[in-house]
């Protein structure tokens, strides 16, 4: 009686969405927190852009900085950095394995999730995001400067990593049809129906134009505010469990490359508590380019040398 009294507690929408709302805040923080731990030895501050030199010109003070394109992946490989390579990087830059790791970045923290992705597939244990990123950050008027911190180099050990939080072309596959399991297309609507083959400007492209075959697409922006906050929990369950996806699923998100897609995986993940999310990083670039994969598309593609009218990813 009182296991079973336990286990309906366990299982209750309130119970529930007090683990949710625990979960969040440790893995989300507020401006204001940011702010309240400047000084904190225990907190390594980490921004993350899409745009590589908005570093360069202002950041948080005590920050340093990842780029994405130079060191969270293998440019040769066409993978994610790897184990060796993370260590060297946050050695050099004084991360140790017992840090709290705040990631920060532009466009709504989109690159700051790849990077807290990446993190958590090499097991760093304590690791949050700044919930309305550099933007809210700036609007809200605060410190900014261009000096770059020194911190003393550390031994930092990754773990092998977690592929449970990653999905590869043949499992992709091989969920086609499974009714267990939910895709997650989260480009721009003019991405998914076929019209771009990418969001004007980005070189990364594939062959052919569309979306998996049976993919939901419910764009990542969807699930912030305009400030660049996150949704509540209530606001995102909605989102997403009105178009199929719930968290008794096999969830896969996807995108271009991997990093919007990242973004999902996060408010999937950590902000909804879903238990089985993987990010497909491969995402369209890898899917679109394979001899023989399938794929549905509603409209004929218009390439595009980078001039398009098109919007920005969202």
């Amino acid at each position: 009686m009182g296991k079973a009294l336990t286990l309906f507690r366990y299982n209750s929408p309130r119970r529930r969405y007090e683990l949710i709302m625990t979960e969040r805040s440790q893995v989300l923080v507020s401006i204001e927190w940011v702010a309240e731990h400047l000084n904190d030895p225990a907190i390594r501050l980490v921004e993350v852009d899409v745009d590589t030199q908005a570093y360069e010109m202002g950041h948080i003070p005590g920050a340093v900085a990842f780029n994405w394109q130079t060191q969270l992946q293998d440019p040769i490989r066409r993978d994610i950095i790897s184990k060796e390579d993370l260590e060297r990087l946050l050695s050099q830059l004084g991360i140790r394995n017992d840090h709290t790791i705040v990631l920060y970045g532009d466009n709504n923290n989109w690159f700051a999730a790849y990077a807290f992705w990446v993190l958590k597939v090499y097991g760093h244990e304590d690791v949050r995001l700044m919930d309305g990123g550099r933007k809210k950050w700036i609007a809200e008027g605060r410190e900014i400067t261009v000096e770059v911190p020194n911190f003393p180099p550390s031994q930092y050990q990754a773990k092998a990593p977690d592929l449970s939080l990653r999905a590869f072309f043949p499992q992709v596959m091989e969920s086609l049809n499974q009714s267990g399991v939910a895709l997650v297309d989260v480009r721009s609507p003019q991405e998914f129906t076929g019209e771009l083959l990418a969001p004007p400007g980005l070189l990364e492209t594939a062959q052919r134009g569309g979306h998996i075959p049976g993919a939901h697409n419910i764009p990542w922006a969807q699930a912030v505010r305009e400030d660049g906050t996150f949704k509540s929990p209530e606001e995102l369950r909605a989102l997403y469990e009105t178009m199929g996806i719930t968290s008794d699923k096999q969830v896969i998100t996807y995108c271009r490359i991997g990093e919007r897609s990242s973004h999902t995986w996060f408010v999937l993940k950590y902000l909804l508590g879903y238990p089985h999310v993987r990010n497909y990083d491969g995402s369209w670039t890898e899917w679109g380019n394979i001899v023989g994969a399938p794929i549905e598309r509603d409209v004929p593609t218009e390439t595009h040398g980078g001039n398009s009218t098109a919007p920005c990813p969202q």
